[in-house]
């Protein structure tokens, strides 16, 4: 399917992969996800790469809406003997850092991560961009409008797909002129997005393959499913196991997850559909 430098070491996805979550903050929308010191970061690592994870994404700020913001400062205290810790007890591991501060991924990625995750695209850090194309590693840049604080107010759209892609293209270029070679597109569910238009962007996510780019899905527990089910999020994995399958099946090559032996099982129950006439992906 494509092919990510990390760094020197690639990352080869011939089929699609998951991405497991782990939040070093105190305020995540889901608990599950959330791990402090690095016993703890190092024990849930361990698990998701037995359990299949092909990446392993650290967070140290919660960007659920309403979120109070955290500075870098706060951020890099979070994270401090976290990455360095993880990458050196798993070196063949592949993590990523989930950040919008250009300094923190720039230590996080001296520290051993190879990948940066960037919610805002480099709309919250001007010098994220020029950074990432500096040190070579894939860049994801996701779609939001405004903050994780200001999200909420802004998701008026005559169509949010065409809004969502008509982006990218723009900001696919920004990052190609800037010289980062492995961008990773992220439609950014539930950022800037209504229920209805959560659901909307899933139905038409087949037309992110004209941008070209590796498409990452995070659909994850989040508030689309457990409040359209009635439930909560502690009770939102079979929903986001449904919606992850139908991501899969529309052309997503990476899956975002907390739960990562489940997505690693949609993977594998979509890889044997092609032989009976049924395109998966």
């Amino acid at each position: 399917m494509f092919t990510l430098n990390c760094r020197g070491k690639l990352l080869v996805a011939k089929r699609p992969l998951v991405m497991g979550i782990i939040n070093v903050t105190p305020d995540s929308f889901y608990d599950g996800s959330r791990r402090n010191g690095a016993d703890a970061v190092l024990q849930q690592t361990e698990r998701m790469l037995n359990e299949g994870a092909d990446i392993i994404d650290i967070g140290a700020q919660s960007t659920r809406p309403n979120a109070q913001l955290v500075s870098m400062e706060e951020e890099l205290s979070r994270l401090a003997g976290i990455v360095d810790v993880v990458t050196d007890k798993f070196p063949d591991a592949f993590f990523s850092i989930d950040t919008f501060y250009s300094k923190v991924a720039d230590i996080c990625v001296a520290a051993g991560a190879s990948i940066i995750n960037d919610i805002s695209a480099g709309q919250m850090d001007g010098k994220m961009i020029p950074l990432a194309a500096k040190l070579g590693v894939p860049y994801v840049c996701m779609h939001m409008r405004g903050t994780p604080q200001t999200m909420q107010y802004l998701n008026q759209y005559d169509d949010v797909a065409k809004s969502v892609i008509d982006y990218f293209i723009e900001k696919i270029d920004e990052c190609k002129k800037a010289g980062i070679n492995d961008i990773i597109v992220d439609p950014g569910f539930g950022f800037s997005k209504d229920i209805r238009q959560n659901f909307e962007l899933l139905g038409k996510l087949q037309l992110f393959s004209m941008l070209g780019r590796p498409l990452m899905v995070g659909l994850s527990r989040k508030s689309s499913i457990y409040k359209t089910l009635g439930v909560t999020a502690d009770e939102a994995l079979n929903g986001t196991t449904v919606l992850n399958t139908v991501a899969l099946m529309k052309g997503a090559g990476i899956l975002r997850v907390h739960d990562v032996k489940e997505a690693k099982e949609c993977v594998a129950l979509l890889d044997h559909l092609p032989a009976f006439g049924v395109s998966a992906f």
